[in-house]
């Protein structure tokens, strides 16, 4: 397993991950237990900023909260000057309940219901990214009821292929995501918008897909914006306020990715605006983006405690541990690939293949196959590397196993932010 920036192994050969030792971690807080390293977050948000400052004059780095929410992570990136995207009332709820700047927000979603944009707008948030044309006159109505004018921003589908896998793209015209520039549905939607009172038209946005290593994506994604911002220009005379390009970037899940750093993404992405405005002779609109996955990804993990070995002679041995699908179901669903180690025992050689197995009821219950570990036993503790980004946000209840908890790591201490659920947490909303 590839160490990471957060980890390093000890003189006793046991993983430490932000100065604290993996088996600590696990006698504290039990496992499954995912470990995020809160140094090495704040590190990435900072990267993102300084990057803009020297790149480009005008910006708003907003986190996607989808990949990883909870009220330390607000109150985290809040700390360090971001906004906030935001895609259900349940997000909006743990921003606003966290004491996060609802003006930074910005309230996405393809299919936003009466009573979310209600709270979005009884919570004050900032801007609401419209997805569709119905959503236009739903927005409109909402607002004009209480009396407010909502900053709005149109996503469009700029039609760029992100080379990442068919789940995750959602810059194409064939997508729920978004009107396309190219039929004419987008323009029709910014007309439409110009005619409601109760909306205050910013921008646009758009977001191409997750986990790219391919930055000539986001140089067609900007040439394609700007070339829209400038025919709406000359059709309508409005000037975009705000351009919102997505984010994306790729992270390092297992051998073979190469993600780019967060400077050359924003260096690639700024200079593909900036000439691209000379081109069209436009003038400056903030930029924004949305890292998510690269915010929080490679600087997460999750421990494991190895319980039964099983081998079935000259065919596999699958060595299963008390997670699995229902606190990543990543591999499930996208086939996602992994790394991982023996916390306890770095510094033994590896000696045999295996297949690391959930504790499901499912047989596509797998977090790794085939991969070289020590000889592993039960009590052994399992580390699986870059599980920051989208584990925790789609663990569930599946079988009844209940979410593990999470903890901050930073300099050596740790902090729970998100307590275990217990069996009564299961059952709080059962009915006989």
């Amino acid at each position: 397993m590839k160490l990471l920036a957060s980890m390093k192994v000890n003189p006793e050969g046991v993983l430490e991950i932000g100065g604290c030792s993996a088996l600590d971690l696990v006698k504290q807080f039990g496992t499954p237990l995912y470990v995020m390293d809160e140094g090495q977050i704040r590190k990435n948000c900072q990267e993102y900023i300084s990057a803009f400052r020297v790149n480009y004059p005008d910006f708003t780095v907003l986190y996607a909260s989808k990949v990883f929410l909870a009220a330390a992570m607000c109150k985290l990136v809040a700390e360090e000057g971001l906004g906030i995207d935001v895609v259900s009332g349940g997000e909006i709820y743990t921003a606003k309940k966290a004491g996060f700047p609802m003006e930074r927000a910005y309230f996405h979603g393809n299919n936003k219901l009466p009573e979310e944009i209600n709270l979005a707008l009884d919570s004050g948030v900032g801007s609401f990214v419209i997805d569709n044309l119905p959503e236009i006159e739903l927005l409109n109505t909402l607002a004009k009821a209480k009396d407010v004018k909502a900053k709005v921003l149109l996503r469009v589908s700029p039609g760029i292929d992100a080379h990442t896998h068919s789940f995750i793209k959602t810059g194409l015209i064939d997508s729920k995501f978004g009107v396309a520039i190219s039929n004419g549905q987008a323009m029709e939607a910014i007309k439409a918008i110009l005619q409601k009172d109760s909306l205050e038209f910013r921008g646009i946005h758009c977001h191409i897909g997750s986990q790219i290593f391919d930055l000539d994506s986001y140089t067609e994604t900007a040439d394609v914006m700007v070339a829209f911002m400038a025919q709406l220009q000359a059709d309508t005379g409005v000037e975009i306020k705000e351009l919102n390009l997505g984010g994306g970037l790729g992270i390092y899940y297992s051998d073979g990715d190469e993600p780019k750093s967060f400077t050359s993404f924003v260096e690639n992405m700024t200079k593909a605006v900036k000439d691209n405005l000379a081109k069209h002779g436009l003038a400056f609109p903030r930029l924004l983006i949305e890292p998510g996955r690269s915010m929080v990804g490679e600087a997460g993990c999750t421990l494991y405690t190895v319980g039964t070995v099983k081998e079935i002679p000259d065919i596999k041995k699958y060595i299963s541990v008390d997670g699995g699908m229902t606190d990543n179901p990543r591999p499930a669903l996208y086939d996602a690939k992994y790394e991982a180690a023996l916390a306890n025992r770095m510094t033994d050689a590896p000696e045999e293949v295996v297949s690391i197995a959930g504790k499901c009821c499912e047989s596509g219950d797998m977090l790794i196959k085939d991969i070289k570990l020590p000889r592993a036993k039960a009590g052994d503790i399992l580390v699986v590397s870059a599980t920051g980004a989208y584990n925790y946000a789609m663990s569930s209840n599946y079988n009844r196993n209940i979410k593990p908890a999470v903890v901050f790591v930073d300099k050596g201490s740790s902090r729970l932010v998100v307590k275990r659920e217990t069996y009564d947490d299961l059952i709080r909303n059962d009915v006989i």
